[in-house]
C-alpha cells in the first residue's frame, strides 16, 4: 500500500445503527465508486476514535478513514491494481 493521506470528500450511508458505508468518494477531481468494502476496523487514540474502511472500486484497493471526533474522511492509503 502507497500512504496517501489526503482528506477527500466521502458521500456515506449512516444506518441501522452504528454502521457506516462509504459508497462513493473524491480524489484529485476524480469521483470513484466503492463496489467492495473488504476490510473494516476501528482504532483509538486517547479519546479518538478512527474507523478504516479497506474497499475497492472494481481495480483499485484504497484506505479511508473516518475520524469521528473532527467528522473527517481521509484517504490513508492505495494500492493500484488489486481488483
Amino acid at each position: 500500500m502507497n500512504n496517501i493521506n489526503a482528506p477527500v470528500r466521502v458521500g456515506a450511508v449512516f444506518g441501522p445503527g452504528n454502521q457506516i458505508k462509504p459508497v462513493w468518494f473524491d480524489w484529485k477531481q476524480k469521483k470513484y465508486t466503492v463496489r467492495e468494502i473488504t476490510y473494516r476496523w476501528q482504532e483509538s487514540t486517547g479519546d479518538t476514535t478512527s474507523l478504516h474502511f479497506a474497499v475497492s472500486d472494481g481495480t483499485d484497493l484504497y484506505e479511508l478513514v473516518y475520524n469521528t471526533a473532527n467528522q473527517l474522511w481521509l484517504l490513508a492509503a492505495l494500492e493500484v491494481g488489486h481488483g
